[in-house]
């Protein structure tokens, strides 16, 4: 689907036809998509239809009052920013108006180029409001950049770089910790839409019935503990980026909701039967085999289809371990400036343990590692005493690889460990590694090893 992502919603409510036109045709010309109103009844119908960044409201209306209008316009939509207009220059007027809810005062007739300034001031303070929101409610992944020496996740981040300009929806894939809001939000900061908001939705984080609030909002009295009309991360989002953490985790009672958000950009908010419309480009990410669950009917196939129309996925940390101590060394620098700490490297053994371990806490986890070191320790280079692995020799678990940078006696261990860990008995592992039982016996044996 095709949009247009600069310009803002404008609603003019004004019950002179010819300043609506005059008002529409100088908004439009800034790139703006505006909707009029003559009545306080049309303009509850237009707030109903679609979400306004910016209201300009005429304070006489005919039969309707502006000021009387404005906290219902407040209520409505407490996020949009409205500016009064009014043929007459009265102080007290335009601070009556201030006070209940205006956010600047137009004198009529105004130049073009006022009411072009006064939208424009208003869109960019609504659009500020976004990010801020946006920004408080994310959840982060660390912060570590992408840049990367693995083959793997760089085709990956050159897909990104190829689809960001795109609308195309689109499926991040990796395990818990690996960067999938990062990517995610790197894709939005490369796209047209980078000046509008990225909003995320956690989708393992509530009921269905909240979440669908936190999704598309609702209305005064939807539902026990609703004593406020609320926006959406739809709304918040709008002109920008939606991003749906988790998704294999969305009730199964939201899924429709969602596929029809997919297909039309129409939604509605719980306990308000007006259909809204989007202007949003949407990511989801997962950390499950989305497949699987379609196949044990966990998850529906039309929206899996919906939403993989293109796929990204971000490997795991332990099978990028070229990226690891760059990644700790970038970490390393901008923690000890933000605590004010005299780490500035790590120790060679402390080195060796970072690329070692398996960290199946991906990026996540390595951020808190590099924390801890560099809060616990008093000089300029860490050790591996900082580090909440220790000395801790590789387990099984780590998932070693032929090349990484270590013995051929480490190696054997960690292989043998791991299928020791997943076989039967030592028997099934010894037959499968094809050596004979009591060569294991003494391997693991020597390797400090339960045998029994």
């Amino acid at each position: 689907m095709s949009v247009e992502v600069g310009g803002a919603n404008i609603l003019l409510v004004d019950d002179d036809g010819g300043i609506l036109r005059l008002f529409r045709r100088c908004l439009e010309g800034d790139g703006h998509r505006v909707s009029t109103a003559r009545t306080a009844a049309e303009a509850e119908a237009a707030l109903g239809r679609a979400v306004f960044d910016c209201c300009v409201l005429d304070l006489d209306l005919g039969e309707d009052s502006g000021l009387k209008l404005l906290p219902q316009l407040r209520e409505w939509a407490p996020w949009m920013r409205v500016i009064m207009a009014t043929a007459t220059d009265d102080v007290g007027t335009a601070l009556q108006a201030i006070r209940v809810g205006a956010s600047d005062y137009l004198v009529k007739p105004c130049d073009p180029s006022q009411l072009s300034h006064a939208v424009a001031q208003q869109v960019e303070a609504r659009r500020l409001e976004q990010r801020v929101q946006a920004l408080e409610t994310d959840r982060r992944d660390g912060h570590a950049d992408l840049r990367t020496s693995n083959p793997a996740l760089s085709a990956t981040l050159d897909m990104s770089r190829r689809v960001a300009d795109t609308d195309a929806t689109l499926l991040v894939l990796g395990e818990s910790g690996t960067g999938k809001t990062m990517l995610a939000r790197a894709i939005h900061d490369m796209s047209p839409r980078r000046e509008a908001a990225f909003a995320t939705v956690s989708c393992p984080s509530l009921s269905a019935e909240l979440l669908a609030s936190e999704l598309f909002g609702h209305v005064r009295g939807a539902f026990t503990g609703a004593t406020d009309n609320r926006q959406g991360r739809v709304q918040l989002a709008e002109g920008g980026t939606l991003f749906l953490d988790e998704i294999g985790d969305l009730p199964m009672a939201l899924q429709p909701k969602l596929l029809r958000f997919l297909q039309d950009r129409e939604y509605e908010r719980v306990g308000d039967p007006h259909t809204r419309t989007a202007n949003v480009r949407v990511i989801a990410a997962t950390n499950q085999d989305l497949k699987k669950m379609v196949a044990e009917g966990r998850f529906r196939e039309d929206l899996y289809y919906r939403l993989n129309v293109v796929t990204l996925e971000l490997p795991a940390l332990r099978e990028r371990r070229e990226d690891v101590l760059p990644i700790a060394e970038k970490i390393l620098l901008q923690l000890a400036a933000r605590y004010d700490r005299p780490a500035r490297r790590f120790s060679k053994e402390a080195a060796s343990l970072l690329s070692l371990h398996a960290w199946p806490g991906n990026l996540r986890e390595l951020r808190n590692a590099v924390e801890r070191a560099v809060i616990i320790c008093d000089g300029i280079t860490i050790g591996p005493e900082h580090l909440p692995f220790g000395r801790i020799a590789p387990s099984s678990g780590q998932g070693l690889r032929a090349g990484d940078p270590i013995s051929l006696e480490e190696l054997e261990r960690a292989h043998i460990e791991a299928v020791v860990a997943n076989t039967s008995s030592l028997e099934a592992a010894a037959k499968l590694l094809k050596i004979d039982s009591s060569t294991l016996y003494r391997k693991r044996k020597a390797y400090d090893q339960n045998v029994d």
